[in-house]
């Protein structure tokens, strides 16, 4: 049971729960909001829960979700002392064993100066289920590598179509050495908890035996952090975002590291696009893309371009 989802509910709840359980290779997200019925996303599609636990189709006579029902589920994921978790539930979010992540909205309370200082009321719960692919990168891992060694690539991909998945599989592969290359020293900054899925500062994914993460940190600072404290030979990071964290990784490709890294996007040119810079920056920072899609539902590599030509 250690990274089933029934450990995320209260034991008065566990009945209605062993079926998504015995099911969960297959379930993405649970919704649960209240008033309104469980949602469960499964293989790209929704289904609702009835009373006893079973997928319906229709919501007609649906399980609902009550208020003291997210307040005790809420309660027990934060080990029922919501003050130790105050830093999580600030940023949106608890970790727990077994890597899923459990998004949290509700009534916001701010700083003076507009931060979030906690949120209360909590009437939303997104359980995100943690699933790990070994080999999720194994018709790639051969265009990893060059004459030159490890490239430095750039995951493309838009919202759900694997890009977290296949870079944590590259960067197990690259921890633990290939027939394409030698084990090399990961370093990971895991801001949203995702990638490693750490637990009380411990990966619950495997993301290799040379890799070390840095968890709940900004990109920005962690990657700073990683490169004065633990030397890594690779940076890894998911869902570049603004400009800092871009000058942090042309540090970290200043100090020798080689860079991994993932970002939303249709294409290169929609990527150039949201941050204003032009191609030749691209390619002065990465040698590989990895351009991500879906092809009948099931996610892919649509096309690996190297320094704009495709390489198959």
């Amino acid at each position: 049971m250690e990274n089933s989802i029934l450990q995320l509910f209260p034991l008065q709840y566990r009945t209605v729960w062993q079926a998504a359980a015995r099911d969960q290779k297959h379930i993405q997200e649970i919704r649960l909001r209240a008033g309104r019925p469980a949602i469960l996303h499964r293989d790209g599609g929704e289904v609702f829960l009835d009373g006893q636990g079973r997928y319906i189709r229709d919501p007609g006579e649906p399980l609902l979700v009550t208020e003291r029902m997210l307040e005790e589920i809420l309660e027990h994921i934060c080990h029922y002392s919501p003050y130790a978790f105050e830093e999580e539930l600030r940023r949106g979010f608890v970790t727990v064993a077994g890597g899923h992540r459990v998004g949290v909205a509700g009534q916001a309370v701010l700083e003076a100066d507009g931060s979030i200082r906690t949120l209360k009321n909590i009437s939303f719960l997104n359980i995100r289920v943690a699933h790990q692919v070994r080999g999720a990168a194994d018709k790639i891992l051969s265009a990893m590598y060059g004459r030159q060694g490890l490239k430095n690539a750039l995951i493309i991909s838009p919202p759900g179509c694997g890009k977290t998945t296949l870079l944590r599989d590259l960067v197990r592969q690259i921890s633990d050495g290939s027939v394409y290359g030698r084990g090399m020293n990961v370093g990971v900054v895991d801001e949203r908890s995702e990638l490693a899925g750490s637990f009380l500062g411990r990966p619950q994914n495997d993301v290799g035996m040379r890799t070390d993460v840095l968890d709940g940190c900004p990109k920005e600072t962690g990657m700073l952090l990683l490169l004065r404290s633990m030397s890594p030979e690779v940076i890894a990071i998911d869902e570049l975002g603004g400009d800092g964290e871009l000058q942090a990784l042309g540090k970290a490709s200043a100090c020798g590291c080689r860079i991994l890294a993932t970002v939303h996007g249709e294409d290169r040119r929609d990527v150039e696009r949201r941050f204003g810079l032009k191609q030749d920056f691209w390619e002065r920072m990465f040698d590989l893309f990895l351009i991500l899609g879906k092809e009948d539902g099931k996610c892919v590599v649509r096309r690996v371009e190297e320094r704009g030509e495709e390489a198959w």
